[in-house]
């Protein structure tokens, strides 16, 4: 598999070096500002704008159906969705600022640490949609009102049910590194995926790089999205996945298909996925709109309903049947330290894995 060749700090430096008047002139943002309230007017003008470009790290089939579902109830506003990898939506935002092309309204990422990179570089726009003011906590979101918690996931283990009997399946990741699943795992991978950097980080912190150096031994198939190694398991290419989409999972095993999720015992790595809206938003209005609704309680329900997914809206209720977050052992996100060490992590998995 192929490395990016842009690094985050070059991206970083090279987005400044050809924008840094726009990026210099960007006030401080000291207070968050007002809420904002979906009114009549807002609907007008993102109407007459006609669309909205959403760049996503959320799996394709979602975003297109939350896409959907926020077309049938604003008609006349199509939502163009890009779905890529947050790594990937990283860099393409870089490049894309440092061209001055503009071409992004709303992004939301897998990797929670772009937001701190993006909010330095002074191109997201303030903007608080009423329901993130009144019923989000204060650690979901931003003190300067330019981003909030869209989803909160987990990456986990995963076994497919007809090759694997339940009391043989791996408990822990420690188990992963038995002789007896060589040749049988899926991995995704850090360099193109914000849930894996994010995972790889907190496993990295809490089991030491030691743990990966034995994983690698065991011959793992080596993916890029983290909801490619929910879908080998599906299909039955590999009988178990060491990371993964927890939400890929639970769509698939409420479908009926033949995978189990594994909450390992040393804890689940946490991802929380923001989103913001851009600065130089190409349609800003349809943009306020789109965000108004994806923070909404009927955008996060559909979100955890139809997503599998998890919320950090105080009104929405998980579904019946799914085992609820508060009872799950997860690891620490820390977005800051990701964002520090995004570039060694990358580079010390390639020596590892040889990816």
């Amino acid at each position: 598999m192929s490395q990016p060749t842009l690094t985050r700090r070059s991206l970083i430096e090279g987005a400044a070096a050809l924008g840094a008047a726009t990026a210099l002139s960007s006030p401080t943002w000291s207070a968050t500002p007002e809420p904002s309230k979906v009114t009549p007017d807002l609907v007008a003008a993102a109407t007459k704008e006609g669309k909205a470009v959403w760049y996503t790290a959320v799996d394709l089939p979602v975003a297109e159906r939350m896409a959907k579902a926020f077309e049938a109830k604003y008609p006349g506003i199509a939502v163009r969705v890009e779905r890529s990898g947050g790594e990937r939506i990283f860099q393409r935002i870089g490049q894309e600022y440092a061209s001055s092309i503009h071409a992004v309204d709303v992004v939301n990422s897998s990797d929670a640490a772009h937001f701190i990179v993006w909010k330095r570089q002074g191109i997201l726009l303030p903007y608080v949609p009423e329901d993130v003011a009144l019923h989000y906590p204060p650690e979901h979101r931003d003190p300067d009102g330019q981003f909030a918690s869209w989803r909160i996931w987990l990456s986990v283990i995963g076994y497919n049910t007809n090759m694997v009997k339940p009391e043989e399946a791996p408990k822990s990741f420690a188990d992963l590194l038995d002789p007896k699943w060589a040749g049988k795992i899926v991995k995704a991978h850090p360099g193109y995926s914000g849930t894996i950097m994010t995972a790889t980080f907190q496993m990295a912190r809490d089991l030491g790089w030691e743990y990966f150096e034995k994983l690698a031994k065991q011959r793992i198939m080596q993916v890029q999205s983290s909801a490619d190694p929910p879908k080998k398991l599906a299909l039955g290419e590999r009988a178990v996945m060491a990371d993964g989409n927890e939400y890929n999972l639970i769509q698939m095993k409420e479908k009926g298909e033949p995978v189990e999720i594994v909450y390992p015992t040393e804890g689940a790595p946490l991802i929380v996925g923001p989103s913001g809206l851009m600065k130089d938003a190409p349609n800003p209005n349809a943009a306020k709109l789109l965000m108004s609704w994806m923070f909404s309680q009927d955008g996060q329900q559909y979100l955890v309903d139809f997503g599998g997914l998890r919320s950090a809206h105080a009104l929405v209720k998980e579904k019946p049947g799914r085992k609820p977050l508060k009872e799950i052992k997860t690891m620490k996100d820390d977005p800051a330290a990701v964002e520090a060490q995004a570039d060694e992590i990358k580079a010390h998995y390639a020596r590892i894995f040889k990816v």
